[in-house]
């Protein structure tokens, strides 16, 4: 069942395609294990297994992809990047009113039992360059050398994306440097750092009374070509049949993005091994 799970998540299947695919496909079957069309799962069983292992389950498939990774040697190598990725979940279509009784934690009178299990009470609505975005977030701590998700944490599109950067910060990186963009810097984090003995590599961010000067745009372009090689990684996630979540509520959500997360570390393991890389 965990394969199914892991075949879902990697070409982002609903429950009904997943089905589909297994009766049509001889590879899913031979990938999953199944003889014959009688041993195949439907779409209930494949739902209810994911609900019953939940968060906790996939993240101890993170773990295990994450142990296998270290135990063939490619630990956390040239400093480590941070970012975070906005998660689209389906839009409610919500009026005002009804909108400003979720935003209290309530729930419109109106709304029927089988109406509140299709609406999704837990994301929210964030701007990002002049646009609204609903959905949830994913923020990723990744090393500089492998490309490999190290730790996540998981949120509403809402949160700030600095507010996970001490939470998926990652200790075992063999390098010092610390990676991200200008979204994440403030005194207080540089101080931080600093007490920690790690290197600064935290894009700088100007304001409207004290521009950057030519020194830092600079200092910003040089850490900008190592800070992209985590977008290498959400560009990886984004082609694993996108990054929407097919799913409601908070729990579901946080499943599907950590399954995200071990997947895409999953498909670098293959990666490594078909390529022949070993690790140094």
């Amino acid at each position: 069942m965990v394969r199914i799970l892991v075949l879902k998540r990697l070409y982002n299947l609903s429950d009904e395609q997943m089905e589909y695919q297994l009766l049509d496909r001889m590879s899913y079957k031979r990938f999953c294990g199944l003889a014959s069309a009688i041993n195949i799962p439907d779409r209930t069983t494949v739902w209810t297994f994911e609900n019953r292992i939940g968060e906790a389950g996939a993240k101890v498939l993170f773990d295990g992809v994450s142990a296998q990774l270290l135990k063939r040697g490619f630990i956390a190598r040239g400093g480590q990047i941070i970012d975070a990725t906005l998660v689209p979940a389906p839009k409610q279509r919500n009026s005002r009113e009804e909108n400003k009784l979720v935003k209290e934690g309530a729930m419109p009178a109106d709304w029927k039992p089988a109406k509140r299990r299709q609406k999704d009470t837990d994301a929210t609505w964030t701007k990002k360059h002049g646009k609204s975005h609903f959905g949830y977030k994913l923020s990723i701590n990744v090393d500089k050398k492998y490309k490999v998700i190290r730790k996540i944490e998981t949120g509403t599109a809402s949160i700030h994306d600095s507010q996970h950067f001490e939470s998926v910060f990652y200790t075992l990186n063999t390098s010092r440097d610390v990676y991200a963009d200008r979204g994440y810097t403030s005194k207080g984090r540089e101080d931080w750092l600093k007490d920690k003995g790690y290197r600064n590599q935290i894009q700088r961010k100007g304001t409207r009374n004290k521009p950057l000067s030519e020194c830092q745009q600079g200092r910003n372009h040089r850490i900008a070509k190592t800070r992209a090689r985590v977008e290498h990684v959400f560009a990886a996630i984004d082609q694993m049949g996108g990054k929407m979540v097919r799913t409601i509520g908070q729990a579901r959500a946080n499943f599907t993005m950590t399954m995200m997360a071990a997947c895409y570390n999953l498909k670098r393991l293959v990666y490594f091994q078909k390529a022949g890389i070993e690790a140094f």
